[in-house]
């Protein structure tokens, strides 16, 4: 039986007939997870990516991040100063859209902007936009990351929650994504939240959620 890669307990066996994978729901935490044969290798998961048009002449990829910001960010942002973009993409469009409210915000991603420049740093926000559900390791990503967030700072991470039973899970848009592998629920963040020292501040129910690193 496959362990939750989150909490390391039992899960229960999703199979999908239609595309013949095998995913796993965690019976505690609720983590959902594909096997890991399904997994691409790197290059074709760059290649994915690369067929993205997510950049500033893409209004509707840019007003999602206006209306991100508004609703989270806008709230503290006499708090936050600096901040990281963990997975920003090509386009780099939040740290640019952070950066014209007068936060500065460092870019990383693993595939276009791969050098770690947040060794040696921290920061008053960290941000994760649709990454999350393409990690393998999910929980050792949050920690290495949570080393470079001050006390008191926040973490704001974008993925759709997933439903709430298997066969509303088979027929969901977001597991059409071939490089999605992981899935979460509000219950999933609570767990991850109690591992992390963290506190969960804000939800808005569909796919965005904020913490604040309290130890």
């Amino acid at each position: 039986m496959n362990k939750c890669k989150i909490c390391n307990c039992n899960t229960t066996v999703i199979k999908d007939a239609k595309s013949v994978k095998i995913y796993y729901r965690c019976e505690e935490c609720d983590y959902i997870f594909l096997d890991d044969k399904h997994y691409l290798d790197a290059s074709l998961e760059k290649e994915h990516y690369d067929n993205h048009e997510n950049n500033l002449e893409s209004l509707g990829y840019v007003n999602m991040f206006e209306n991100l910001i508004d609703e989270f960010v806008g709230i503290d942002a006499k708090e936050i100063k600096i901040a990281l973009d963990f997975g920003c993409g090509e386009g780099e469009v939040l740290p640019i859209l952070l950066e014209r409210r007068g936060i500065f915000c460092d870019r990383y991603d693993l595939f276009y902007f791969p050098q770690k420049v947040y060794k040696n740093k921290k920061y008053d926000l960290i941000v994760s936009t649709e990454v999350i559900e393409h990690l393998a390791s999910p929980l050792d990503i949050l920690k290495e990351l949570l080393l470079h967030l001050n006390k008191d700072g926040y973490l704001l991470l974008m993925t759709y929650f997933h439903p709430s039973n298997d066969e509303k899970f088979l027929k969901w848009f977001y597991i059409k994504d071939i490089t999605h592998i992981g899935f979460f629920s509000i219950k999933t963040f609570e767990y991850m939240a109690s591992e992390l020292g963290l506190k969960m501040i804000k939800h808005n129910s569909k796919n965005s959620i904020m913490f604040r690193k309290i130890s």
